[in-house]
């Protein structure tokens, strides 16, 4: 049986609602605050909706990783979900945005996925270089939206 690996991190952003999900939601802003992301090209026009599709370049454990993503779930403001099921490591990645106050957001990020092959030997410690991965990338997005 192949282990799923399940990973959600949050962070607080002291910026309004809107501007956290506009931005966070809009995979273009991907490379800026992602630290191992370092293109998205569209495949279909923006904006973002159900059935959009984008190609990621990426690198995560000195490898780099290509693939697609398609917009699975999308609720303008409070979640976006995407996924892809191509490589040996099938990810779905959900965003959601909760208002705390006026001036304040709680953002999640959740990464899922069943590796498969090598992946699925390593996954236990895949699941710790994702969440630390989206730690400093929610730190990056949280510094990168509040100025600092």
């Amino acid at each position: 049986m192949t282990r799923l690996l399940d990973v959600l991190t949050e962070t607080v952003i002291r910026r309004p609602h809107e501007v956290v999900a506009a931005f966070a939601g809009d995979p273009s802003h991907a490379p800026e605050w992602y630290v191992d992301i370092a293109s998205v090209e569209w495949r279909t026009a923006p904006p973002v909706t159900v059935g959009s599709r984008m190609d990621f370049v990426a690198t995560f454990l000195g490898r780099q990783l290509a693939y697609t993503y398609e917009v699975v779930e999308h609720v303008p403001g409070e979640r976006l979900v995407m996924r892809t099921a191509q490589g040996p490591f099938p990810m779905e990645t959900t965003y959601t945005w909760q208002p705390l106050d006026a001036d304040s957001t709680r953002m999640t990020l959740r990464n899922r996925g069943r590796p498969q092959g090598f992946s699925a030997l390593v996954a236990p410690f895949m699941a710790v270089a994702v969440r630390r991965a989206n730690r400093a990338d929610l730190d990056r997005l949280r510094r990168l939206l509040e100025g600092e």
